[in-house]
């Protein structure tokens, strides 16, 4: 599946690179008008980010959120900010299909393994995003990646997977909004590992080349963010060739 973002900042459309909030690129397309126009591409379902709410909780953008979530023509998985269990069923009323959640699965497991437990793996959507080391480990930046955890990516998938999670949004970031082409070989090696996960790629993709590179990698979904705010090819062209390998 092809998965068009929508990234927000005060109510904006923006990019960041590499997760950097001193490197956004601010877009002129007005968030709705976006969400209709990729629902008419095909897109079953949009990715939006409420990046002021990753960075201060305080600035969540809910009732933007919850406009482009009311009677909207696709469905919708959101993030950003989300910090209790209020949260998630506020999205969730709003017209959330899924809730994505990202620092806060990283610092408090248990509490969101109880989240998946209480409202199903298929509304939850973990977002562990990896900052590849020196040493080859996928460790797990927190809050926003502004911070380092220090956790692997593998030494919290157990404890979900048990939880009875689902879906998984994995970014590299190195690759995040540099058009430089996914990391099909982690893909890879991470839809083997873990099969009873449907896997989301995120960060790098700027051809429908990029694309095709995955197909075969295992992937459920390939997020899809600078490329199409930039027309480095259409979101139809990319539904295309996804659906046809």
């Amino acid at each position: 599946m092809i998965i068009p973002a929508i990234d927000l900042i005060d109510g904006k459309v923006v990019r960041l690179y590499q997760g950097a909030y001193d490197k956004t690129t601010e877009y002129s397309f007005s968030p709705l008008h976006l969400r209709d126009s990729y629902a008419a591409a095909g897109s079953p379902l949009l990715h939006v980010v409420d990046l002021s709410g990753a960075k201060d909780v305080s600035k969540r953008q809910l009732a933007l959120l919850t406009e482009l979530m009311s009677n909207a023509p696709l469905h919708i998985q959101v993030g950003g900010g989300v910090r209790s269990e209020q949260d998630v069923a506020s999205l969730l009323a709003a017209g959330a299909s899924r809730v994505v959640i990202g620092s806060l699965a990283i610092r408090e497991p248990a509490l969101v393994q109880g989240w998946i437990r209480k409202y199903g793996g298929e509304r939850i959507v973990l977002a562990l995003d990896v900052s590849i080391n020196a040493r080859g480990e996928k460790t797990l930046p927190s809050h926003g990646w502004i911070e380092e955890s220090g956790v692997t990516l593998e030494q919290v998938l157990d404890g979900y997977i048990d939880a009875g999670a689902r879906h998984v949004l994995c970014t590299d970031i190195s690759k995040d909004g540099t058009l430089s082409g996914a990391n099909v070989a982690l893909y890879r090696e991470l839809c083997t590992k873990y099969p009873q996960l449907a896997w989301q790629a995120s960060g790098g993709i700027g051809s429908l080349a990029d694309i095709q590179a995955l197909l075969g990698s295992g992937v459920a979904g390939v997020i899809l963010g600078r490329s199409l705010l930039e027309g480095k090819f259409t979101l139809e062209e990319a539904i295309a060739c996804w659906q046809n390998g």
